[in-house]
């Protein structure tokens, strides 16, 4: 089933692909991107072939309230996932080294020693090998937590640019926000699998279960729409969620960094370098978006200025100046 999702998926990804590289977004040719595809689809095979045998396993052995183990399955599986896949995975697609030693890498610990944070280790990633965009992200748990900045920021955005980005990221280590991602999934799972199994009850046609009740293979099709339907709802609430979490980090930022000058160029910039939406259709991104709005973020960073008694920064968006550069990227 994933495999074939995967491969009916893959035209509408190859049209996205060539428009990425007509606007100089993918840096890949067709060799590499097919081979990121090949392996982007065993790994989703494998992770679903995995899941569906834990999924059938605990229908099977509790055929009428497997919800409930299955609400302490899945947060113990992403548990394992945030902890593992920053070792596992994801050097299966990129290369990770740690931020050598000079002055980014300087004044990256000095931010942390400013905010108070331990930092683990910080990572630049060959991003560049597909794409001439920007981005920043802290993942991982205990000793594979990082964070890790795209070597297309290092290279390409000045010094003071890239310390607000780090700013940002130091946010999501001092207030534990990959922790806290697993305890809203904890407070979710309960209710998410109990949506499921009745979800998945409806969906299932007869034949499904034997003749003591006892779920068949046949179940595994409804299980999996269920999941994907209970899945969305769940993660409409968490780009919410998100939301209010990246205004805190971008505000921390501010706070630290006390430049809100480097903060709206930065937003501007990932904005240009992305080529993404500054303020995507409402309905859209109340669905969907994980940050605010680049203008949101833009305003954040005015907002800031004036509450310190400064200027407007010179490169904040004024009214009438909407630029179609997009939204931006810091994680």
């Amino acid at each position: 089933m994933s495999l074939a999702l995967a491969a009916l998926g893959l035209p509408f990804a190859a049209l996205a692909h060539r428009r990425s590289v007509r606007y100089g977004l993918s840096t890949q040719t067709w060799a590499p991107w097919l081979s990121d595809a090949a392996r982007s689809a065993a790994v989703g095979a494998s992770l679903s072939a995995a899941g569906g045998a834990l999924g059938m396993a605990a229908l099977r052995r509790f055929p009428r309230r497997w919800w409930l183990p299955g609400a302490g399955g899945v947060v113990g599986l992403g548990a394992l996932f945030a902890f593992a896949a920053p070792l596992v995975l994801d050097p299966i697609f990129n290369r990770f080294t740690p931020l050598p030693e000079g002055e980014l890498r300087r004044d990256v610990l000095a931010l942390a020693e400013r905010a108070g944070v331990d930092v683990g280790e910080v990572f630049r990633v060959d991003a560049s090998r597909r794409t001439t965009g920007a981005n920043a992200y802290v993942w991982g748990l205990g000793r594979s937590k990082r964070v890790v900045l795209y070597d297309t920021l290092i290279d390409g955005f000045p010094a003071d640019e890239v310390r607000s980005v780090v700013a940002h990221e130091l946010s999501h280590v001092r207030h534990r926000d990959v922790r806290r991602g697993l305890a809203w999934l904890a407070i979710f799972a309960p209710g998410g699998t109990y949506l499921v199994e009745a979800l998945a009850e409806r969906i299932a046609r007869e034949g499904a279960h034997d003749r003591g009740g006892r779920p068949l293979p046949g179940m595994l099709p409804a299980l999996t729409l269920a999941v994907g339907l209970v899945s969305f709802a769940g993660q409409v609430v968490g780009n919410l969620l998100s939301r209010a979490v990246e205004r805190r980090a971008d505000a921390f930022a501010l706070a630290l960094t006390g430049d809100a000058e480097a903060f709206v160029a930065l937003e501007r910039r990932l904005v240009t370098r992305n080529i993404a939406e500054p303020e995507p259709p409402r309905l859209l991104h109340a669905l969907l978006g994980t940050h605010p709005t680049a203008l949101e973020r833009i305003g954040i960073g005015v907002a800031f200025a004036a509450a310190r008694g400064g200027a407007e920064p010179a490169c904040a968006t004024r009214a009438g100046d909407r630029t179609r550069p997009g939204t931006p990227g810091g994680s």
